[in-house]
């Protein structure tokens, strides 16, 4: 049956700065370079060996696939990159401290923001210095104000039905690097997890989630191969 390694991008500058990302292509720092050689290290000791690779449109979840799979010896595998696989976008909170920001508004308020399943931050406004609607890779694309996590699995779903588990059902071993919402949507499509619930479900950076699948796709089994930083798994449904 196939298998599915899931890895969350290493930390990015934006990380070591406490500042919401989203959309914004913040780059690694030198340990999330570390972070993605050391998954791919666990990747390759645990003898997975993916034949297909997908990620997002950002450079930071790009190179930590790279990095993964040079550790890897699979710097060959076919890639594909994908807007649907990008970060939630933080709307107006992009590019904020984020400990400002709870002193601004409130801790609670912020705690909405950033952990509710459906409700969205502010729209980023029109002109913002963040605005990402005139980046090449981004051509042709709605690029969203804001997102919740729901409205963040509802454009990941779609990709995820059409690609991935298309080649999933034909025997392909992947592995996806992209970033904690998009990934944890994804979680939350394939665990079953409740949309009280998903919010709680932690994706560590640079710690490969590797699931077995079944039939129907249904994680059969799964677990983070760097025990030390594993955080709790959802039940399998």
């Amino acid at each position: 049956m196939p298998k599915l390694a899931l890895v969350r991008h290493g930390q990015s500058q934006w990380n070591l700065e406490n500042r919401f990302t989203g959309w914004w292509d913040a780059d690694l720092t030198a340990k999330g370079e570390a972070e993605a050689k050391h998954a791919g290290s666990l990747l390759k000791d645990a003898g997975f060996a993916p034949t297909q690779g997908f990620t997002s449109l950002q450079t930071r979840a790009i190179r930590t696939l790279w990095i993964a799979l040079t550790e890897m010896d699979r710097v060959w595998l076919p890639v594909e990159k994908h807007w649907r696989l990008n970060e939630r976008h933080y709307g107006g909170l992009t590019g904020l401290d984020k400990k400002e920001t709870a002193e601004k508004h409130g801790e609670d308020q912020v705690h909405v923001w950033r952990r509710s399943y459906d409700v969205p931050p502010p729209p980023m406004e029109e002109g913002s210095a963040y605005d990402m609607s005139k980046d090449p890779r981004y051509h042709g694309i709605d690029i969203p104000a804001t997102e919740s996590l729901k409205l963040t699995l509802e454009r990941v779903l779609p990709y995820w039905h059409e690609t991935i588990a298309a080649r999933l059902r034909n025997g392909a071993d992947i592995v996806i690097a992209a970033h904690g919402n998009s990934l944890r949507a994804l979680v939350k499509h394939l665990f079953q997890v409740e949309d009280d619930k998903i919010t709680g479900v932690e994706i560590p950076t640079g710690n490969p989630l590797l699931i077995e699948l079944g039939d129907g796709l249904q994680p059969t089994a799964a677990r983070y191969l760097d025990g030390s930083r594993a955080t709790d798994l959802p039940a399998l449904p």
